[in-house]
């Protein structure tokens, strides 16, 4: 027992536990010696506990036996089938002979229950659990809760309120023959256009419905639901998939579960009637990362919520801009790129936006000038604080009419200069946020298309995303900053989520993939096959950790009373973690490698 005592003691997350309860779980552990090619358990076998490496190698295959990882002394195996149904999702066999220790799975489950160490160490990656279950981070079809009610447009209006009375619903979804969504009748439109205006009963459903309505995917989020219906102060979103009407969320379904805070900001900004209303409510985004980080939610939904509060704060900028200014000569479109239009901000952001234009529309307007002006300062003010490289709407590079950026897009591609290759990297990043989104959709898709034509462009845009290197140093060491402020720390996005970022758009590229979040980037290139399955996934687990361990260090300094950023100290992580994050690393210069070899990579 005092061998593994302390064996244990300098292994991640045991050293994180108080000393008598380290000497209790010490105790728990079985020893056994292991020759080699003999297998500590099987797929689909029933698992007694979590393994862990004293002294052999073990060699981790999946159910077709393709390799998931090679361990050593201090790795640990078998988690995931415990914290799933108990039966192993792999199979692991000892390659090299030795001991390996086997924590009970009871006494695993107890930790995970009482050490939040432990729990945040072996559940990183994976979802919160459903006991406490937000509709902010709940997928719309988790919402879903009966199969949807619909009509076709010639039904006469009395039999489409009859379907509502017998199904006990407000909403009633109109249809065509195959099923797409035309339109949306409610209680209330048979209230207000029906009742209140006399119409006769026999007329066709179609002339009081609201057609065309917004609507969601199911693969949208909880948060999506709750944000449009308060930015919209609707409380009926038809939920629609591959152009077929499949279900109707309203707010009785809402009522179900309870809405995180990120929610509840987005209603506090929506309701904002100044500037400095809404700086009080982005005040609380730290508190925010806080509270998602220790709920371990995944990274990806972090930074979503967090983007989400970032898009309604602008586009209450732009209603309240336009409710000054009068309304725009012509229409427009505000969008955002950087973090914001990948959808991936964090506790610190600066704003990235531009302004496409209605073609014939003067870009030098002052309206425009003064609207543009209006959301900067707001924003800047809401602790958005402006672009150190001008780019913004404000300047008038940025705010021009679409035939304009159709000319930019055009010359960055076929002249591609140093910094043709910035400015397009940033551009691919586009989102639209306000406005009239029509005025970028068919400018993305025309510019995809025309970039991934040129090889010149695309080796020169390969060539770029080479540019940001992990910070590896020698002899499995970390090549941290040498003097100033942050001695002695690695820059976590500079060095660990731009290279991801910038290998996913030139995959995105290749590939002709509209998504625009990096993550969901590297999803859609695996499956169209840009990228090697073996290889996506890699890179995808190394972005995950890399993201989840920025995002834990924003939040460790929130609560230290301090500003987040993306310094991180090597020397602050425990061994295990340290050793991962290297893997991580290691595994991002080894795809930039493969990168630069496979497409040719530019002197």
């Amino acid at each position: 027992m005092d061998q593994i005592l302390q064996f244990i003691s300098s292994i991640h997350p045991y050293d994180s536990l108080p000393e008598d309860e380290l000497t209790r779980v010490a105790g728990s552990f079985a020893r056994r010696e292991y020759a080699a090619d003999e297998f500590v358990y099987r797929h689909g076998e029933r698992l007694d506990g979590l393994y862990l490496i004293e002294n052999a190698a073990v060699e981790i295959t999946d159910a077709h036996g393709g390799l998931v990882s090679s361990l050593s002394r201090g790795n640990s195996f078998g988690e995931r089938g415990l914290l799933e149904d108990g039966a192993a999702a792999t199979t692991a066999r000892v390659i090299r002979p030795g001991a390996v220790l086997m924590l009970p799975a009871a006494e695993f489950r107890h930790l995970l229950n009482d050490s939040p160490a432990f729990a945040r160490f072996f559940r990183r990656g994976r979802p919160a659990t459903r006991g406490g279950a937000d509709i902010a981070t709940l997928k719309v079809s988790d919402l879903l809760t009966r199969s949807p009610l619909s009509a076709a447009p010639e039904t006469p209006i009395a039999e489409a309120a009859r379907m509502m009375r017998q199904a006990h619903v407000s909403s009633l979804g109109i249809t065509d023959p195959s099923g797409a969504l035309l339109g949306l009748v409610t209680i209330r439109d048979m209230s207000n256009r029906v009742v209140a205006e006399g119409r006769d009963g026999s007329d066709p459903v179609s002339a009081i419905m609201t057609a065309d309505p917004v609507s969601l995917p199911p693969s949208a989020l909880g948060s999506d639901v709750l944000n449009a219906m308060m930015e919209r102060r609707v409380g009926h979103l038809p939920v629609v998939e591959a152009g077929r009407f499949v279900g109707m969320i309203t707010q009785t379904d809402l009522t179900r579960v309870q809405a995180i805070s990120a929610s509840v900001l987005i209603r506090d900004v929506a309701q904002a009637d100044t500037v400095g209303d809404m700086a009080a409510v982005t005040s609380r985004i730290p508190d925010l990362l806080v509270s998602l980080v220790a709920a371990h939610q995944r990274h990806e939904v972090v930074t979503r919520l967090i983007t989400d509060i970032a898009d309604a704060v602008t586009r209450r900028l732009l209603v309240m801009a336009e409710a000054q200014l009068g309304p725009p000569p012509a229409p427009y479109l505000w969008a955002a790129c950087g973090s914001q239009g990948r959808q991936d901000q964090t506790g610190v952001s600066d704003q990235d936006n531009i302004m496409i234009l209605t073609d014939g529309t003067d870009p030098a307007d002052p309206y425009y000038e003064s609207l543009a002006r209006f959301v900067s300062d707001g924003l800047n003010a809401a602790g958005y604080v402006y672009c150190p490289g001008d780019m913004m709407a404000t300047n008038p590079r940025w705010r021009q009419p679409r035939s304009v950026w159709r000319d930019y897009f055009r010359g960055w591609i076929e002249k591609p200069s140093p910094e043709a290759q910035i400015l397009a990297s940033v551009m691919f990043d586009l989102r639209a946020i306000g406005g009239d989104a029509a005025l970028l959709s068919g400018l993305q898709a025309e510019t995809l298309e025309l970039a991934s034509k040129n090889s010149i462009f695309v080796a020169h845009m390969i060539s770029n995303s080479l540019k940001h290197q992990p910070p590896l140093g020698l002899i499995r060491g970390f090549a941290t900053i040498r003097s100033g402020e942050h001695l002695g720390h690695i820059d976590m996005k500079m060095n660990g989520v731009v290279p991801v970022a910038d290998m996913a758009r030139v995959h995105a590229l290749r590939g002709r993939l509209t998504a625009v979040n990096t993550r969901a980037r590297l999803e859609e290139a695996e499956d169209a096959g840009v990228i090697s399955g073996r290889g996506a996934r890699d890179l995808i687990a190394a972005y995950d950790l890399i993201q989840s361990l920025r995002l834990e260090n924003q939040a460790a300094l929130v609560k230290a009373g301090r500003k987040p950023d993306n310094f991180l100290s090597p020397s602050d992580l425990p061994d295990f973690e340290r050793s991962h994050l290297r893997d991580a690393f290691v595994v991002v210069r080894t795809m930039q490698s493969a990168l630069g070899q496979g497409k040719g990579v530019l002197s």
